[in-house]
């Protein structure tokens, strides 16, 4: 019986030896060289496939990947700081980088990506990827040599479309039908001759057509207003872009320019906090006395600019104007601008300002309690309402271009057609892919 069981474990144990010979490897095949990479280099957290190489080569078993944000108060170096790197190679590539984008301007929380591999000690680094834009990519190298480079991510352009009540502001307007406010300042600057967006009316709407461009279907920029209607206070405005030989800019459907002598308003933001009145009760002398300007309140520092071509006859400061600048505009206008912060570098008398040129900052120098512009308007030399001045229009579409630009305009005014607002809903949206 004994030896029955010793024969057994013997047998036992040769089965088990012969097996395990027999899973051995055959060393006379040769190893391919992922099987050699993966040998030598055990992968840890390798770069995933879903990260954007921006035209980095990468290794996808060596190269590991960092993402974090720029901390407050940090210089370009300090985003180095965690990593080992050839710091001769590292300065010539900031050098280099600097060329393209000035790299002492980082800001706090933008987005960075730091390419390394592990080693015993520390991460040694040998990319850096940093977000200037939304399409602007940072691109740094200083590993084997030393390189920049600015890498643009293609945008797509998408056609959108919109039709909205002005229930509050044009901006409030804007944000609801889930658009940048970057298209209302470029709404206020196509109609800044037409519409008084200080006086926004319950009964104003807009449709416009407008692109969009977009990464990955995220909107990063608005792009030219291709077609749009303002109704205002009942008046409609129209306005149609055309660039053709000397003609440039936005018209209307009888192709008059929307461009006029005068803007609607000094301030691009800010809201009228006294109107022009022939009484008015004075919150310093605290008398009733006529008040022949338009108050526009705003924060100081909010640039103020010239709502026409003209000369600067006086750039100075009195007891009750505070800092202000006075411009002749042509022998029948002139304009005042009042209670400056500061005055604009630059702008002094007899010099020659352009229509929307920054002339000085909101302020509350002279008889103000806030800040805030008194904005003053004088035809032949008497002030008057500002608001109440039909400003002449500016060179229309030329005759030889007239035909060529009334077919353009047909086509926006039919795709503005196009565009129902929903009985339901205050705004209606379309989009369509341009190709």
């Amino acid at each position: 019986m004994k030896t029955s069981n010793l024969t057994f474990a013997h047998i036992l144990l040769i089965g088990i030896l012969i097996s395990l010979f027999a899973c051995k490897p055959d060393k006379s095949r040769k190893e391919t060289k992922d099987e050699k990479i993966r040998k030598e280099q055990p992968v840890i957290a390798a770069i995933d496939s879903s990260f954007p190489h921006y035209g980095l080569r990468l290794n996808k078993y060596f190269d590991q990947l960092d993402t974090f944000k720029v901390r407050k108060n940090s210089v370009f170096s300090n985003l180095f700081d965690d990593y080992n790197t050839d710091d001769s190679l590292l300065f010539e590539a900031i050098g280099i980088a600097d060329t393209l984008y000035p790299v002492n301007r980082i800001i706090a929380g933008k987005p960075v990506h730091m390419v390394y591999r592990k080693d015993k000690r520390k991460k040694s680094a040998s990319n850096l990827v940093y977000h200037i834009s939304e399409t602007d990519k940072l691109i740094l190298g200083f590993k084997d040599s030393a390189y920049a480079f600015i890498h643009k991510i293609p945008l797509d352009t998408v056609r959108r479309s919109i039709y909205a009540h002005i229930n509050n502001t044009l901006y409030h307007s804007i944000l609801a039908s889930n658009t940048s406010y970057e298209l209302g300042i470029k709404m206020s600057e196509v109609f800044a001759w037409q519409v008084n967006f200080f006086r926004i009316d319950k009964h104003d709407f807009f449709k416009v057509v407008f692109d969009e461009y977009q990464v990955d279907g995220k909107a990063v920029e608005i792009g030219k207003i291709k077609a749009a209607l303002f109704y205002h206070r009942g008046d409609s405005f129209y306005a149609f872009p055309y660039q053709k030989g000397t003609d440039n800019g936005y018209f209307d459907e009888e192709g008059q320019n929307l461009k006029k002598a005068f803007l609607k308003a000094p301030l691009k933001y800010s809201r009228i906090s006294s109107r022009y009145t022939k009484r008015r009760f004075h919150p310093v002398q605290k008398r009733w006395k006529a008040h022949l300007g338009t108050d526009y309140a705003a924060p100081r520092g909010t640039p103020i600019r010239t709502v026409g071509d003209g000369k600067i006859i006086a750039a100075s400061y009195s007891r009750g104007n505070g800092r202000y600048v006075k411009v002749k505009h042509n022998s029948k206008y002139t304009t005042q601008y009042l209670h400056m912060s500061r005055i604009a570098k630059g702008i002094k008398k007899g010099r020659h300002v352009n229509q929307g040129e920054v002339i000085g900052y909101v302020g509350s120098t002279g008889l103000a309690t806030g800040p805030h512009l008194c904005f003053r308007f004088w035809d032949n030399g008497v002030q008057v309402d500002p608001f109440k001045i039909k400003a002449p229009p500016t060179t229309p579409v030329s005759p030889s271009n007239m035909s060529d630009f009334k077919q353009l305009a047909d086509i926006g005014r039919s795709e503005l057609n196009q565009i129902h607002l929903s009985v339901s809903d205050s705004t209606a949206i379309s989009k369509d892919k341009v190709d």
